[in-house]
C-alpha cells in the first residue's frame, strides 16, 4: 500500500483571520480540505467564498460545533436549546461540560440544524468532522458517535474517525478511552457504510514548553517520514497574524505557524521525499467502496469454491 495524507483545515468560519489563511491555502492547493463551523461568527463569509470562488475547486466539509471554548470569541447554538449552553448563554466551554450536560436529543437537533445550515448556504459538503472532539466521549465516556454516524450514513458522507492508533502517535496513545472507543465506533461505521481514514495523526494544539516554529516544523516533517501505509489525516488550524485574536487566544501563534508551514519549502520537499501523496475525503470514500467490492469478491469466490 502507498502512503496517503489528508491535511484538513479546521475552524473555517471561526474568524476573519482564520478565513483568510484557509482560503489562501485552499486556493493554492496546499491542503486537502477545510471544515466549516455554522455557529461561528465568520461562517457567512466563509460560506460566500465556498459558493462563489471555491465551488468545484475545493473540498469543504462540516465541522460539527458543539463547544465554544475561547473567551472573547464565543457563539451560541443554532437551535438555542438550553442543554447546549452554559450559564453565560453560549455553548459549553469544555468537552467535559458538554458531555455531562448536553441532552442527546438536543445534540441531534443541533447536528441536523448545522447540516441544514450548510445546505441552505449552498455548500455541497464532502465530509464531516467535529470541533474539539466533543462527540467522541473521550472526556467522560459519554459518546455521541452513534448519533453522528447515523447523520453521516443518511447523507453518504465520510467522518473523521480512525481505524487504528498509530504506534508513534503519543498524544492519541496517551488518552485512556481512545482504544476502547475505537473498535465499536469503527464497527458501527462499517455497518452504516460511513467511510473513515485509517489513521489520525495528532499533535498538541497549544505551544508546548520550549517549542519554536523550527521544532514544530521538524516534528511534523518527522511524522511524514513515519507515516504508516494507508490513508491518514492530520488537522491544522491556520490563521494570519491578528493582534486582537493574539491577545485573546493563547494558541494563536501556533495557528500562524501552521499557516506558514504549508508554504514552507522544507515541508513540500519532505512530502515528496517521503513519498506521501496528498489526498482528500473523496479518495477515502472511493477507497472504501473498492475495498467492499474486493471483500465481496473474495467472499463469493470462497462460497463458490465450497460448492465444487
Amino acid at each position: 500500500m502507498s502512503k496517503h495524507l489528508i491535511i484538513n483545515c479546521d475552524d473555517f468560519g471561526q474568524s476573519t483571520a482564520a478565513n483568510q489563511a484557509i482560503i489562501h491555502l485552499l486556493e493554492e492547493g496546499k491542503v486537502s480540505s477545510a471544515t466549516i463551523m455554522p455557529p461561528a461568527p465568520a461562517f457567512e463569509a466563509a460560506a460566500a467564498w465556498c459558493r462563489d470562488r471555491g465551488k468545484g475547486r475545493a473540498q469543504v466539509g462540516l465541522h460539527l460545533t458543539l463547544t465554544s471554548e475561547i473567551d472573547g470569541l464565543r457563539w451560541k447554538s443554532l437551535t438555542g436549546l438550553p442543554s447546549l449552553h452554559d450559564e453565560s448563554g453560549f455553548m459549553h466551554r469544555t468537552v467535559v461540560e458538554f458531555e455531562r450536560k448536553a441532552v442527546t436529543r438536543d445534540v441531534v437537533a443541533e447536528m441536523r440544524a448545522q447540516f441544514e445550515a450548510v445546505k441552505q448556504a449552498g455548500i455541497a459538503i464532502t465530509h464531516v468532522d467535529n470541533h474539539m472532539g466533543s462527540l467522541y466521549g473521550m472526556a467522560t465516556g459519554r459518546s455521541h458517535i452513534p448519533q453522528v454516524m447515523l447523520q453521516c450514513s443518511r447523507r453518504g458522507l465520510p467522518f473523521r474517525l480512525f481505524r487504528r492508533i498509530h504506534s508513534k502517535d503519543k498524544l492519541l496513545a496517551s488518552i485512556p478511552r481512545a482504544e476502547r472507543m475505537l473498535a465499536p465506533a469503527v464497527a458501527l461505521a462499517d455497518v452504516l457504510g460511513v467511510a473513515v481514514p485509517d489513521y489520525l495523526l495528532s499533535h498538541s494544539y497549544p505551544i508546548e514548553e520550549g517549542e519554536t516554529y523550527e521544532s514544530f516544523k521538524r516534528m511534523l516533517i518527522d511524522k511524514l517520514y513515519d507515516l504508516p501505509e494507508g490513508v491518514s489525516e492530520t488537522y491544522i488550524h491556520p490563521a494570519v497574524d491578528d493582534d486582537r485574536l493574539q491577545a485573546i487566544i493563547p494558541s494563536w501563534t501556533k495557528r500562524v505557524w501552521e499557516y506558514k508551514l504549508m508554504f514552507d519549502p522544507d515541508f513540500a520537499h519532505a512530502l515528496r521525499d517521503a513519498q506521501v501523496t496528498l489526498t482528500n475525503y473523496r479518495y477515502v470514500r472511493e477507497h472504501r467502496r473498492h475495498s467492499r467490492i474486493r471483500s465481496a469478491g473474495t467472499l463469493l469466490k470462497s462460497l463458490l469454491s465450497r460448492k465444487k
